[in-house]
């Protein structure tokens, strides 16, 4: 626990005073402890840069595996403590597109209605790995279309299936193009969220064509709106799903075309532990009401 307090709090603060003194720790002591952990991996975590520490590549690995276990454990003592008092512990759901959750309100009214008393609880995942996370017991409910080898572990429910869409500006050589193959991918400038990092471990597949070698490609922790303003001054091109675009195109100067023929799709599913409870069982029932039943936004096309 010292050892992934004393990365999170280099990370935070860039500087051994600094770190010192928000862990209440002496600087010569952090400056040991730091020494005795790069030690005992055998590789050095941060580069040093005057009296700034900036973690390098092997530190930005331990860093988003030390806050993620701090962000459980914390989760965890929370739990005990609710637990400990006799309330129910929150429902918690994780899900891929983590970049959105426009969905969540009616969800959450329909939830209010038909599970009095039940909270919920949107955890954010830094590997994106909410099957890993489902398994561990650090989630209740994932939302998931990126399937990999826990896939047999878990109960999958189909949900939806959407369209991935290239989004473009509205003065943009493709904008008036009904589809984009895997070619035209070659001379364009792809910007995508952090999620797509292909430096990340495992690295997620990216949501282009099979084939396609964008001339550039950008990963930005950024939320959808900023994305979708990137792109509309600019000559970039993204890719979202169609149900998560479709808010913006009436209200921004963009334009969204098809990949590929037929067009790119995937399908969405709930996940769960086999053995999960009657509350879960009546959460997926009241998400599948939701999302599958109808679009969860006004534009969004299933199949």
């Amino acid at each position: 626990m010292r050892d992934l307090e004393l990365l999170d709090a280099l990370a935070e603060h860039a500087t051994l005073t600094a770190a010192s003194g928000h862990l209440h720790v002496s600087q010569p002591a952090l400056s040991q402890r730091l020494l005795r952990l790069e030690e005992r991996l055998a590789t050095p975590l941060f580069e040093r840069r005057g009296r700034r520490l900036v973690p390098n590549a092997a530190g930005r690995r331990m860093l988003r595996a030390a806050r993620l276990a701090l962000a459980e454990i914390r989760a965890a003592r929370h739990d005990l403590v609710e637990l400990a008092d006799g309330r129910r512990r929150p429902l918690r759901i994780a899900s891929q597109c983590s970049t959105n959750y426009q969905w969540m309100p009616a969800v959450v009214r329909s939830m209010r209605e038909r599970l009095p008393g039940t909270q919920l609880r949107i955890e954010q995942l830094p590997d994106d790995d909410p099957l890993a996370a489902l398994l561990d017991e650090r989630i209740d409910v994932a939302l998931v279309t990126k399937l990999d080898g826990d896939v047999n572990r878990v109960r999958l429910d189909r949900l939806f299936d959407d369209e991935l869409r290239a989004v473009v500006s509205a003065s943009h050589p493709w904008a008036s193009r009904k589809r984009v193959t895997a070619d035209d991918f070659d001379d364009v400038h792809v910007v995508l969220c952090d999620t797509y990092d292909q430096t990340r471990l495992p690295p997620v597949p990216l949501p282009i064509p099979a084939g396609a070698r964008p001339a550039r490609l950008t990963t930005a922790a950024v939320g959808t709106d900023l994305l979708i303003e990137m792109v509309a001054t600019s000559r970039d091109v993204t890719v979202m799903p169609s149900w998560l675009v479709a808010p913006h195109v009436d209200t921004s100067d963009i334009a969204t075309v098809a990949i590929g023929d037929p067009p790119q799709r995937r399908t969405w599913y709930t996940a769960t532990r086999h053995d999960r409870s009657d509350l879960v069982d009546d959460f997926v029932s009241l998400l599948h009401t939701h999302l599958g039943r109808r679009p969860p936004v006004p534009s969004l096309q299933t199949a």
